[in-house]
């Protein structure tokens, strides 16, 4: 079993871009069977709070760069998917891509010595979970920031999250992504 040390990436780490896409082309190809007909980026997040808009910002970053045939980012500044229409959005996706294969993204709250990491893993997120929502589980795999400390007042400590840190977590997977699905669409086989 892998140690969990392996799935976090620290943005405070000079490395912290090229960890990052080793460890997103790793869980990728753990993940990914040529089954599936296209890939959603499902960005999970609302622009209304600092804590939680690191899904949407990373969304706006991925929707600006270079497209790729099959690739689809749900999510953004302009149109989020957050806790009132992520049922609709994967209403939506389900109508719209036969086998998708899909990349949850979401902000979360974490341990002091956690804050500013960055965990990809396989699998499915509980996207609200740290605010006592109830959404379902989302995703083939996953990307999550811990932006905060969580345990009191989830709510107000989103909204005093720090955007800089944010920023860069957002920049930090948006470019890890996109370096990532070029190196991939060179390979002749994704798996």
């Amino acid at each position: 079993m892998e140690a969990v040390e392996n799935r976090i990436i620290d943005v405070k780490n000079p490395n912290a871009l090229p960890m990052f896409v080793e460890r997103f082309m790793l869980t990728f190809k753990e993940t990914y069977k040529m089954e599936y007909t296209s890939i959603i980026v499902l960005c999970i997040g609302t622009d209304r709070s600092t804590g939680d808009c690191l899904g949407p910002l990373v969304g706006y970053k991925l929707s600006s760069m270079a497209r790729w045939q099959n690739i689809f980012v749900y999510g953004t500044l302009e149109n989020p998917v957050h806790a009132k229409n992520l049922h609709s959005t994967l209403d939506v996706i389900k109508a719209n891509h036969r086998r998708p294969f899909i990349i949850a993204i979401d902000a979360c709250l974490g341990s002091h010595e956690r804050v500013g990491c960055i965990i990809v893993d396989k699998g499915p997120i509980v996207p609200g979970a740290g605010v006592n929502k109830k959404l379902p589980k989302v995703g083939d795999m996953y990307i999550i920031g811990i932006v905060n400390v969580g345990g009191f007042a989830e709510y107000l400590i989103l909204q005093n999250t720090r955007l800089s840190l944010v920023m860069n977590m957002a920049d930090i997977i948006s470019r890890g992504m996109y370096l990532s699905f070029s190196k991939l669409a060179e390979a002749p086989v994704w798996t």
